[in-house]
Protein backbone atom coordinates (compact mmCIF):
# COMPACT_ATOMS: atom_id res chain seq x y z
CA UNK A 1 0.00 0.00 0.00
CA UNK A 2 1.62 3.64 -0.90
CA UNK A 3 1.71 5.92 1.74
CA UNK A 4 -0.86 8.77 1.85
CA UNK A 5 0.35 12.39 0.74
CA UNK A 6 0.45 13.17 4.24
CA UNK A 7 2.65 10.28 5.33
CA UNK A 8 5.03 11.29 2.83
CA UNK A 9 5.53 14.64 3.48
CA UNK A 10 6.07 14.00 7.34
CA UNK A 11 8.75 11.97 6.38
CA UNK A 12 9.73 14.60 3.78
CA UNK A 13 10.00 16.97 6.66
CA UNK A 14 11.70 14.12 8.99
CA UNK A 15 14.63 13.95 6.43
CA UNK A 16 14.98 17.46 6.46
CA UNK A 17 15.60 17.50 10.14
CA UNK A 18 18.05 14.38 9.68
CA UNK A 19 19.70 15.73 7.10
CA UNK A 20 20.40 19.40 9.23
CA UNK A 21 21.44 17.14 12.30
CA UNK A 22 23.39 14.97 10.03
CA UNK A 23 25.30 18.30 8.90
CA UNK A 24 25.02 17.32 5.52
CA UNK A 25 24.03 20.42 3.39
CA UNK A 26 24.33 18.65 0.04
CA UNK A 27 21.80 16.22 1.39
CA UNK A 28 19.78 18.48 2.91
CA UNK A 29 19.28 20.88 -0.13
CA UNK A 30 19.26 17.86 -2.40
CA UNK A 31 15.63 17.70 -1.01
CA UNK A 32 14.42 20.99 -2.16
CA UNK A 33 12.99 21.43 -5.42
CA UNK A 34 15.57 23.37 -8.10
CA UNK A 35 13.98 26.52 -7.28
CA UNK A 36 13.12 25.71 -3.68
CA UNK A 37 13.14 28.84 -0.79
CA UNK A 38 14.95 28.58 2.31
CA UNK A 39 14.11 31.24 5.23
CA UNK A 40 16.54 30.78 8.10
CA UNK A 41 15.90 31.58 11.89
CA UNK A 42 17.95 34.79 11.59
CA UNK A 43 15.98 35.84 8.50
CA UNK A 44 18.21 34.43 5.97
CA UNK A 45 16.48 34.10 2.72
CA UNK A 46 18.10 31.86 0.05
CA UNK A 47 16.67 30.77 -3.20
CA UNK A 48 17.64 27.73 -5.40
CA UNK A 49 19.07 24.57 -4.53
CA UNK A 50 22.11 25.09 -4.79
CA UNK A 51 22.33 28.63 -3.47
CA UNK A 52 20.79 26.64 -0.30
CA UNK A 53 23.51 23.90 -0.30
CA UNK A 54 26.28 26.67 -0.54
CA UNK A 55 24.35 28.51 2.26
CA UNK A 56 24.74 25.52 4.59
CA UNK A 57 27.81 24.31 3.69
CA UNK A 58 29.66 27.00 5.59
CA UNK A 59 27.33 27.01 8.36
CA UNK A 60 27.59 23.05 8.99
CA UNK A 61 32.01 23.39 8.36
CA UNK A 62 32.21 26.44 10.90
CA UNK A 63 30.14 25.94 13.89
CA UNK A 64 28.82 23.07 16.18
CA UNK A 65 25.05 23.13 15.35
CA UNK A 66 22.33 21.93 17.27
CA UNK A 67 20.01 18.83 16.61
CA UNK A 68 16.53 19.80 16.14
CA UNK A 69 13.82 18.27 17.43
CA UNK A 70 10.28 18.60 16.31
CA UNK A 71 6.21 18.35 16.75
CA UNK A 72 4.41 18.64 13.63
CA UNK A 73 1.01 20.49 14.29
CA UNK A 74 -0.47 20.28 10.74
CA UNK A 75 -0.57 18.57 7.20
CA UNK A 76 -2.37 19.67 5.13
CA UNK A 77 -3.00 19.66 1.02
CA UNK A 78 -3.48 23.07 -0.27
CA UNK A 79 -3.79 22.15 -3.55
CA UNK A 80 -3.34 18.94 -5.87
CA UNK A 81 0.13 18.17 -5.53
CA UNK A 82 0.59 21.37 -2.65
CA UNK A 83 0.82 20.59 0.94
CA UNK A 84 1.74 22.10 3.54
CA UNK A 85 3.34 21.10 7.20
CA UNK A 86 3.72 23.04 10.10
CA UNK A 87 5.73 22.35 13.05
CA UNK A 88 7.13 23.42 16.68
CA UNK A 89 10.81 22.55 17.05
CA UNK A 90 13.69 23.01 19.59
CA UNK A 91 17.05 23.01 18.93
CA UNK A 92 19.58 20.75 21.55
CA UNK A 93 23.27 21.75 21.27
CA UNK A 94 26.02 19.45 21.03
CA UNK A 95 26.76 17.63 24.36
CA UNK A 96 23.92 19.49 26.11
CA UNK A 97 20.94 17.58 27.47
CA UNK A 98 18.17 19.96 27.05
CA UNK A 99 17.03 22.19 24.83
CA UNK A 100 17.71 25.68 24.25
CA UNK A 101 13.87 28.01 24.59
CA UNK A 102 16.20 30.77 23.04
CA UNK A 103 15.88 28.74 20.11
CA UNK A 104 12.54 27.55 19.71
CA UNK A 105 10.76 27.94 16.01
CA UNK A 106 7.33 27.59 14.51
CA UNK A 107 8.61 25.85 11.04
CA UNK A 108 6.40 25.98 8.25
CA UNK A 109 7.13 23.66 4.77
CA UNK A 110 5.38 23.45 1.55
CA UNK A 111 5.98 20.31 -0.73
CA UNK A 112 5.19 20.06 -4.57
CA UNK A 113 4.90 17.08 -5.93
CA UNK A 114 6.51 17.10 -9.83
CA UNK A 115 8.22 14.14 -11.15
CA UNK A 116 6.26 11.29 -8.88
CA UNK A 117 8.83 12.94 -6.03
CA UNK A 118 7.73 15.40 -3.47
CA UNK A 119 9.88 18.03 -2.96
CA UNK A 120 10.59 20.97 -0.79
CA UNK A 121 9.60 24.51 -2.17
CA UNK A 122 9.27 26.86 1.13
CA UNK A 123 11.34 26.26 4.12
CA UNK A 124 10.86 28.65 6.41
CA UNK A 125 12.20 28.48 10.24
CA UNK A 126 10.85 31.35 12.46
CA UNK A 127 11.69 32.23 15.87
CA UNK A 128 9.05 31.21 18.65
CA UNK A 129 9.51 34.76 20.03
CA UNK A 130 5.91 35.07 21.62
CA UNK A 131 6.97 38.58 22.63
CA UNK A 132 4.94 39.81 26.01
CA UNK A 133 3.55 36.35 26.51
CA UNK A 134 5.78 34.22 28.97
CA UNK A 135 3.24 31.44 29.50
CA UNK A 136 3.11 30.67 25.82
CA UNK A 137 6.83 30.25 25.54
CA UNK A 138 7.25 28.23 28.59
CA UNK A 139 4.22 26.09 27.27
CA UNK A 140 5.72 25.08 23.82
CA UNK A 141 9.40 24.68 25.57
CA UNK A 142 7.87 22.26 28.07
CA UNK A 143 6.18 20.41 25.22
CA UNK A 144 9.57 20.66 23.05
CA UNK A 145 11.48 19.48 26.44
CA UNK A 146 9.14 16.19 26.14
CA UNK A 147 9.54 15.79 22.71
CA UNK A 148 13.66 16.13 23.00
CA UNK A 149 13.98 13.48 26.04
CA UNK A 150 13.25 11.14 22.96
CA UNK A 151 16.39 11.70 21.01
CA UNK A 152 18.69 13.24 24.34
CA UNK A 153 17.74 10.94 27.10
CA UNK A 154 16.56 11.86 30.59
Amino acid sequence: MMPSPEETVRGLYERLLERWNERDARGMAGLFAIEGNLVGFDGSSVNGRMPIEDHLGPIFRDHPTPRFVAKVREIRCLAPKVMLLRAAAAMVAPGAGDINPALNAIQSLVAVRRDGNWQVQLFQNTPAAFHGRMAEAEALSEELRSAAKAVVGD
